[in-house]
């Protein structure tokens, strides 16, 4: 049988190293154990603590692993290069795209959002799609997921919905009445909700996924003028999906299915390329917009802001060490350029700060010192210092304070930064969010963008899960539903009362109709 790169991997490292080097100890120091046994008092005696041998390798395997990431933590990487393919200067200040051709170094993780480091690639889920463009300006992270929008639109209910998504305190079960009751409740997930348990919810691998930056940037061109815009990237192997049933099948036999087609793709030479868009938005159409313009729950239509394409990037390398490169990738919606700033888009905003903490939390405070996550392209200069794995010179002797009259980093005088155009009084107060409009956008994507076959398949995925939480919610949600499309709620309804039928329970009944 013939076996893919995977497979042959230590194969191809033989090849590639034709003496094997001796073993040492962390220090350096060769082994002198050729058998490779502990050193023990007799051949049938104790092992002796004063083996530091065997020590230092049972203390490092103890620290092998770090904490995974609290939501997308299995995920598959790869490198390769971004390249301009059209000039979006007239937007844009941000060296990467200075001048059709340029090319850019780049990193991209893909990752399912629920599941643990051992979970399922082929699960129905958020995917996660994220970016670090090297640039000469420093590193530029482009955060975003397989969806042009997300459930939320304020982050306080952020960590509410990851609680949803994780397992039952108690019993460590995904938990269907918690999940149908929160999103029931808060129906400003239903667009993100049913495009994922559309037939787009397991996509065919990463190579055919499409990746979206979701929130809206602030883009600030070399005359200070700015606009705001939202980057999409197609896949250039066409988008393609996993039924639910397929999806089972390959799960059956292979946990790590995306991380293996990606792999072998790359290996192979058959490098996955994406073409590079962004929808744009001025600032006077922000202001007279009809929906809030940075509403994550919401897309801006391609008719009003059409996509404009600016770029390629090309996945063609893997990484040599899965934990040293994707493990430790620090990915940051924080890490932006001169030229690109974040607009006034709440959930942006919270991300700013979140992931660089959690990065410090599973990494440590000088987590952009490892090599992935080095700004490579840039001298990256401040004033600070210390702290746990501090690998580098430690800035010296160089005075660790800004200002300073010894020729130490100074600040840039000018500003590169643009201000937030605000109308009227503004009141700092917490604003409900919930009530906005819902479900227009859910109602014209189930009538106008899915076929007649892909609205059976979003309606039987959504009747298996949304079947096995109590009466009462599931009517809640399906009252969402009916509202996005009174068809959409009816086909729901029926599907779950088909499958009450078959198992001898009592069916669902429609309230507004008693």
């Amino acid at each position: 049988m013939e076996r893919d790169p995977a497979s042959n991997q230590l194969k191809n490292y033989k090849n590639a190293h034709q003496s094997p080097e001796q073993v040492t100890t962390a220090s350096g120091k060769p082994y002198e154990n050729a058998s490779r046994a502990a050193l023990t008092a007799g051949a049938r005696g104790p092992v002796l603590m004063q083996d530091l041998e065997l020590v230092d390798e049972l203390a490092h395997f103890a620290r092998e692993r770090i904490p995974e990431r609290p939501v997308h933590a299995k995920g598959a990487g790869a490198f390769g290069y971004f390249e301009v393919t059209h000039d979006i200067t007239k937007y844009c200040k941000a060296k990467i795209f200075e001048k059709i051709g340029k090319q850019t170094p780049m990193a991209i993780r893909y990752s399912t959002a629920v599941g643990s480091l051992g979970s399922a690639d082929t699960v129905r889920d958020v995917h996660g799609f994220a970016l670090k463009f090297y640039t000469e300006e420093g590193n530029f992270d482009i955060a975003g997921f397989d969806a042009p929008i997300f459930f939320l639109r304020d982050p306080m209910l952020f960590v509410s919905f990851l609680h949803v998504l994780k397992k039952n305190p108690e019993t460590n079960l995904i938990d269907y009445d918690k999940f149908w009751d929160f999103m029931s409740l808060r129906p400003e997930t239903i667009h993100h909700l049913t495009m994922m348990y559309s037939d787009r919810g397991i996509p065919y691998g990463y190579r055919h996924m499409d990746g979206f930056g979701v929130h809206a940037f602030k883009m600030v061109n070399a005359k200070n003028e700015a606009v705001y815009a939202k980057f999409h990237f197609k896949t250039d192997q066409g988008t393609k999906n996993f039924t639910t049933e397929e999806a089972a099948i390959v799960q059956s036999e292979d946990l790590d299915w995306f991380n293996r087609d990606l792999y072998n793709a790359i290996a192979r030479g058959n490098y996955p390329t994406w073409t590079a868009y962004i929808q744009v938005m001025t600032m006077d159409q922000a202001e007279k917009y009809v929906n809030n313009p940075f509403d994550l729950t919401k897309v801006w239509p391609h008719k009003e802001y059409p996509l404009i394409q600016f770029g390629k990037y090309t996945l063609n390398r893997n990484p040599s060490n899965y934990f040293a490169q994707v493990e430790q990738i620090a990915m940051s919606p924080s890490n932006l350029v001169p030229g690109i700033e974040p607009s006034p888009d709440r959930i942006f905003h919270a991300r700013l700060f979140a992931y660089n903490d959690t990065q410090r939390h599973r990494l440590g405070a000088n987590f952009y010192m490892i090599p992935v996550n080095c700004p490579f392209h840039a001298k990256a200069r401040s004033n600070m210092r210390d702290g746990p794995m501090c690998v580098d010179d430690n800035k010296g002797g160089a005075p660790n304070y800004s200002p300073n009259s010894f020729n130490g980093l100074f600040d840039d005088a000018t500003g590169t930064g643009t201000r937030h155009k605000l109308s009227g009084t503004v009141d700092v107060a917490r604003y409900e969010v919930g009530n906005e409009d819902n479900f227009t956008q859910c109602g014209v994507f189930y009538r106008k963008v899915l076929s007649e076959k892909e609205k059976e398949s979003l309606v039987n995925n959504i009747a298996k899960d949304l079947v096995k939480a109590q009466d009462f919610i599931q009517e809640r949600q399906i009252e969402n539903f009916s509202k996005a499309d009174q068809n959409y709620g009816t086909r729901v309804r029926a599907a779950i009362n088909q499958i009450k039928m078959n198992n001898g329970i009592k069916p669902c009944m429609d309230m507004a109709k008693l």
